[in-house]
């Protein structure tokens, strides 16, 4: 049993907690680089249809989006080195927080996969016809035209992926890695404040998250900057258009009174 609720602990342990956040958000950060690579990596077969790729992505992205991660930890952690090992590779030396990383990696790149392939068949094909008639490459074509656009769309995708391997992080500790929930674990040890630890940690998860989803909605902004322009101009132009047509009844009326 705990002790006491006493809310000065919340206070204090939030103190306590807040030097291991740098662990956890360098899980975030180092995970999500992987997750693009991996991410663009398993996209491109799918978007170009290259017959065996093609296949090996879906079965990758099927199985880190339909196992939980817990496991994959697990799996990779203890069954990695093991078959390595059957072709005389050592990584047992390998720090934990490596494997983790990887693993939340492996994890993010499946679902960013499915995200780049989303935003770009969700890109308007004649636009890259158009990019094609005026003389574009078709690399220039997708970095100029597709990619842009696929970015903007795909900013809330990247943002839920963000903030949902952030509070994924909170399983790294049952591999031994010290980061939030790690710490918040050793916290009431000795004070049994257990309840208190586990809302100070609570906290800090929606402050980061709260944050995290400020900083991805003005980068959304940013980037959807020329089409909230487009869409001033297109109600300007409406605007004007209704009052030139208003002006014309009110002259047609005043000519027939006439």
């Amino acid at each position: 049993m705990g002790a006491k609720f006493d809310i000065q602990y919340v206070f204090d342990y939030f103190v306590k907690l807040l030097p291991y956040v740098r662990i956890s958000l360098i899980i975030v950060a180092a995970s999500i680089a992987l997750g693009l690579i991996f991410g663009l990596l398993a996209a491109l077969p799918r978007l170009y249809r290259i017959p065996v790729l093609q296949r090996l992505s879906q079965l990758y992205a099927s199985f880190f989006r339909g196992t939980p991660i817990l496991i994959q930890l697990f799996l990779l952690y203890y069954g990695l080195p093991e078959i390595l090992k059957l072709v005389h590779v050592d990584i047992t030396r390998l720090p934990v927080l490596a494997f983790v990383i990887l693993v939340y990696g492996l994890h993010s790149g499946a679902f960013v996969s499915e995200g780049i392939r989303a935003a770009v068949t969700a890109v308007d094909r004649g636009q890259v016809e158009a990019a094609y008639a005026v003389g574009m490459t078709g690399f220039k074509a997708f970095t100029r035209i597709v990619f842009p656009q696929a970015l903007a769309i795909s900013v809330p995708i990247l943002a839920n992926l963000v903030i949902a391997t952030l509070k994924d992080t909170s399983l790294a500790f049952t591999l031994g890695v010290m980061e939030l929930t790690g710490k918040s674990q050793t916290l009431p040890t000795i004070s049994r404040h257990f309840t208190e630890s586990y809302l100070a940690l609570a906290a800090v998860y929606f402050i980061l998250s709260l944050a995290l989803e400020r900083l991805f909605l003005f980068a959304e902004r940013r980037l959807l900057k020329h089409e909230n322009l487009t869409i001033k101009e297109s109600r300007v132009l409406l605007r004007r258009k209704w009052l030139n047509r208003r002006e014309n009844v009110k002259a047609a009326f005043s000519k027939g009174g006439a």
